[in-house]
């Protein structure tokens, strides 16, 4: 009898030992379709992470003078001062605004990265430490395109966060969002790298984003703060969120740290960012623009303005021209060639590959610096930019010649060609494809048009497929594709 009980219990600790193991190794190994995938368990805490990143995370508190709202702006209505006279001058009324955001500590001796607009204007700054030290805080400088700024406080030996590497970051990596929400006090929150290369900018600032997509929730406080991986590298700096309703709706957005590493170093050694340009203006290929201009590909972007004087101007670039390549390096979207070309430092040569009539050809380019003003003329155009008119009947408008007085009331440069819009069926074609009243038609298929004449053969020619025009609006370029069916 006791050997038998001997050899049951041996046979159970047997199995016990296989199930653990079977148990271990369905936590270790997944079958999936075409093969087996090792995996890893699944993470039960970040709280290692979280603690090597928070004593570099710090609250950032801005305050600044405004002037006050008027108390009773009535007393500028000649009515009332009939009755009551003119109120008793006492200056001019201010009030403190005060701002409250996130940071970063990216070097021991006390530099800090955080949101341009966070400390923008700012003429009191503070920061307070995770150890509850606050310290005043010098505005080394500020990059309002890139939205980022970098302090300086007093102190050595500080708890640093290392820069990664933002390229290496995929969609589907795990993150975390480390910062000061609302005023409470630290806050962590995990997501996902939802996307990257994303852009906020559809209204032409000129502004330089290149964001990571994430749905960490971001709430207001946050800005500044940090975006970690799961090695509590810095990522991105936690920027802006989209939503309808002011919360958080998991799309919050973090400027990536290599982009950060850039602007930082050029604040911190001369105190702004100089950034290189072409001297164009640029949009996406589309289909319905590939279509209409006979591209066989939908690929590269479109030339929609070149500057002139410009360095694309002085190389021969030409409205109408698709940039295939950068360096060698395919470039299919506006907002990532606009921000590779400013990454370059000015007077750097570059290598265009175009497209032009159907053929490829390169063109070096000496590249300038962007100014102000430059900067309004390459913002990215998404699609669309007032005698006697004609009717354009294919397109559902009304157009007549641009005369002198016709471009002076417009707004365009002297001497612009072409056939304004006088009239928009809001039925019509050109009504779908957001043409407006005032708009001047300058192309149809990469064909100048001078009159309405003009206008009426490259519509003809054109046939059933969507002709791609030229719109120039208020100085500004855009081609546009309108759909006739």
């Amino acid at each position: 009898m006791t050997r038998i009980c001997l050899t049951l219990l041996a046979a159970l600790l047997l199995t016990s030992c296989h199930n653990q193991q079977t148990v271990k190794a369905s936590a270790e190994r997944r079958e999936l379709p075409g093969g087996t995938v090792s995996v890893s368990g699944p993470v039960l805490s970040y709280a290692s992470v979280v603690d090597r990143v928070a004593p570099a995370v710090v609250t950032i508190r801005s305050s600044k003078r405004v002037r006050a709202p008027q108390q009773f702006p009535f007393f500028d209505d000649p009515f009332f001062r009939q009755f009551f006279g003119a109120p008793r001058s006492r200056g001019p009324q201010t009030e403190v605004e005060h701002a409250l955001g996130s940071g970063v500590i990216v070097r021991t001796d006390g530099y800090i990265l955080t949101n341009h607009h966070v400390v923008d204007g700012a003429e009191d700054i503070k920061v307070d430490l995770s150890t509850k030290r606050t310290y005043s805080a010098k505005l080394v400088g500020s990059d309002a395109p890139s939205d980022l700024a970098v302090l300086k406080v007093g102190g050595s030996g500080m708890p640093v966060l290392q820069l990664g590497d933002s390229d290496s970051v995929r969609v589907g990596d795990v993150c975390l969002a480390v910062g000061n929400p609302l005023g409470i006090g630290e806050s962590v929150t995990a997501g996902i790298i939802s996307a990257k290369g994303r852009s906020t900018d559809q209204v032409g600032t000129g502004s330089f984003q290149d964001f990571l997509q994430t749905d960490a929730p971001i709430n207001q406080g946050n800005s500044g703060g940090a975006l970690v991986n799961t090695r509590g590298e810095l990522i991105g700096i936690n920027s802006q969120i989209l939503s309808s309703n002011g919360g958080n709706i998991g799309i919050g957005f973090a400027i990536p740290s290599n982009m950060a590493k850039t602007v930082m170093g050029q604040l911190i050694g001369k105190g702004s960012v100089q950034r290189a340009m072409l001297g164009i203006g640029i949009q996406p290929v589309t289909p319905d623009v590939a279509q209409g201009l006979g591209l066989k590909e939908t690929r590269g972007v479109l030339v929609n303005s070149v500057r002139a004087g410009g360095p694309a101007a002085k190389a021969g670039i030409k409205t109408g021209d698709v940039i295939l390549q950068l360096n060698g390096k395919d470039t299919n979207d506006a907002n990532d060639l606009r921000n590779r070309v400013a990454s370059e430092a000015p007077g750097t040569e570059v290598t265009l590959t175009i497209l032009r009539n159907g053929s490829q050809q390169q063109v070096r380019v000496r590249l300038g610096t962007l100014t102000a003003e430059a900067a309004g003329d390459q913002t990215q155009q998404g699609g669309e930019p007032s005698g006697g008119s004609e009717s354009a009947s294919k397109l559902g408008i009304s157009v007549s010649p641009v005369t002198p007085d016709v471009a002076r009331q417009l707004g365009l440069p002297r001497g612009t060609q072409g056939v304004v819009i006088e009239d928009v069926d809001p039925s019509g074609p050109a009504a779908q494809a957001d043409l407006q009243q005032g708009d001047v038609i300058q192309e149809v298929n990469r064909q100048p048009v001078h009159s309405v004449a003009d206008l009426r053969s490259a519509l003809q020619r054109s046939g059933n497929r969507a002709p791609v025009l030229l719109i120039n609006r208020g100085g500004r370029t855009a081609y546009v594709a309108v759909p006739l069916g």
